[in-house]
């Protein structure tokens, strides 16, 4: 398992959840991936696109102007 870090900071909505996406497809299970980002909305969307793909959100907090979501990595689906 390795741990890996996104920079979507500046990036409205829907950019920083495509990026976790297209990032996260080159990853393995339970792979770690830290989205840094700025856009409030991503606070909903990524939990949402989590959610529906099978990965686990596993910490959200803010520092500074940064909103850090950490995401589990699922399963692929067979």
């Amino acid at each position: 398992m390795s741990h890996h870090e996104l920079n979507a900071r500046r990036l409205l909505c829907p950019m920083p959840v495509i990026r976790a996406q297209k990032f996260i497809e080159s990853l393995s299970a339970g792979d770690t991936l830290d989205v840094v980002c700025t856009d409030p909305g991503a606070k909903n969307d990524i939990p949402a696109w989590c959610r529906i793909h099978g990965h686990r959100i596993l910490e959200m907090k803010t520092v500074e102007r940064d909103i850090i979501i950490t995401i589990e990595v699922g399963p692929r689906a067979p």
